[in-house]
């Protein structure tokens, strides 16, 4: 990395300031030089970070020191805002979700192409440790196959105030968590989806959907049951997983958890029915724990859960590296998100191949 980026930002909320105080520890080639907002108390806090407040969107696309835009602003606006930055001349990282649409993707992706300059998205929770322990654990062969992931983020708290809550801006929990989660299940695995149902519920906020549950099946058969709810009081695990050689379990984002996998057989039954909690059962009777081993997980501590993974693989695509964060994969996560809004309003199954 042969240079320091200078980074131009659309939109300084929340999620900006995130990356504000993430590039502020320099452990990657970029500082911000400005920003734009609507808003003139945001501007007023970029002047207090020491960045200069550009006037008009126009002001900061022509600065031709502005090597990278971030697009941080209401998720309507993400696709055209992007277009015009990349026609500006500009690199271009946008928040999630990248687009409400994968038209909009689409025009977007064209438009890149065309000006020869690089589009990521911010996908950073591909970087979580709590994704990535789960993902090691199966692939490090510790349960076997797995045929059923469960993906779970849960609150108690409803919504938060503003634009989250506005269908108009994009609001609601598809688009704030379910892009997540269905962009770890795809980085996860490049199977085709062939099916998606999805059930959403406006539990608080009748305009969007405060809570939905989304199951997705792929071509090999491995379902994914992804849920976001602001409504739970007592919580599921953030990972289950059933595979043929045993289950695992993370509890939480501290990545606490377990594997409980089989030693060795136990499917041989007694005539009589023993007695058991559960009643007279003998599929369900109490396993011989001789016959079980249990592993316990940990964070892994080699993982950096943050924004500089994202920049890291932005900067290198600009340099002639690959791109990790594709805008084709993400164009698959908008699909099925389309599927899963298309189930929720007819209340039946989507057949895809995506």
């Amino acid at each position: 990395m042969s240079k320091i980026y200078k980074l131009g930002i659309i939109g300084f909320g929340g999620m900006a300031s995130h990356h504000s105080a993430q590039i502020s520890k320099k452990n990657v080639p970029v500082e911000i030089k400005g920003v734009y907002d609507i808003n003139p108390e945001r501007l007023e806090a970029a002047k207090q970070c020491g960045y200069i407040a550009y006037p008009t969107l126009d002001a900061l696309l022509s600065d031709p020191e502005i090597d990278i835009v971030l697009v941080a602003t209401y998720n309507i606006s993400h696709a055209e805002l992007s277009i015009k930055a990349l026609k500006a001349g500009k690199h271009v990282i946008c928040e999630k979700p990248v687009c409400i649409s994968s038209a909009e993707l689409e025009e977007v992706i064209k438009t890149a192409k065309e000006c020869g300059k690089v589009f990521t998205v911010d996908q950073n929770r591909r970087f979580n440790k709590d994704y990535i322990l789960m993902k090691r654990t199966i692939e490090q062969g510790l349960v076997g196959k797995p045929y059923v992931i469960e993906s779970r983020v849960e609150g108690s708290r409803g919504m938060p105030s503003g634009w989250r809550s506005e269908k108009a801006l994009g609001g609601g929990m598809m688009y704030d968590w379910g892009v997540h989660l269905i962009d770890q299940m795809l980085h996860f695995t490049d199977e085709k989806v062939v099916n998606v149902f999805c059930k959403m519920y406006s539990i608080n906020y009748q305009e969007i959907d405060d809570s939905f549950r989304l199951l997705i099946t792929f071509e090999s058969g491995l379902t994914a049951q992804i849920e976001v709810s602001t409504n739970n009081f007592i919580l599921h695990p953030r990972w289950y997983v059933l595979a043929q050689k045993g289950t695992m379990q993370i509890d939480d984002w501290s990545c606490e958890g377990r594997v409980v996998r089989e030693l060795t057989k136990d499917d041989k039954w007694d005539t009589e029915i023993a007695p058991d909690k559960a009643g007279p059962s003998k599929t369900m009777a109490k396993r011989n724990e001789s016959t079980v081993e249990t592993i316990q997980l940990t964070a892994p501590d080699d993982v950096e859960d943050n924004l500089d993974p994202v920049y890291r693989q932005f900067i290198a695509a600009i340099e002639g590296g690959e791109l990790y964060i594709k805008p084709e994969q993400c164009l698959r996560v908008l699909k099925v998100m389309e599927a899963g809004f298309e189930s929720a309003k007819t209340g039946s199954a989507i057949h895809t191949c995506i």
